[in-house]
């Protein structure tokens, strides 16, 4: 998974327009996106179709306030630079919950 510490408008648009992109918002200090840590190459080989970044919610405050990610850790998917669907909210995810969710959007 590709680590991007800093995002705005430009590189969202960049990263998305082509094939289907998963984006996982969290911060360093959050318990809950240390859980999930572990999982995520699993979860990554799972969906080997789709392309995976991590962002720091950190440093893409404004980007993260146009896509409302008001929890972390979220995830926004893209398919071909739309957005297709979303698990968005303040609770700590399972691998399966995060799996089933993206399953979901197939």
């Amino acid at each position: 998974m590709e680590q991007i510490k800093k995002l705005d408008q430009n590189k969202l648009t960049e990263i998305t327009k082509s094939g289907r992109v998963v984006l996982e918002f969290s911060a360093d200090w959050c318990p809950d996106c240390r859980f999930l840590a572990p999982f995520m190459p699993e979860i990554e080989a799972d969906f080997s179709d789709s392309k995976f970044y991590q962002i720091d919610r950190d440093g893409a405050v404004d980007v993260a306030k146009e896509l409302n990610i008001m929890g972390i850790p979220s995830f926004v998917v893209y398919q071909d630079g739309q957005e297709i669907g979303r698990l968005v909210n303040k609770d700590r995810k399972t691998k399966q919950e995060v799996e089933d969710f993206l399953r979901s959007l197939d």
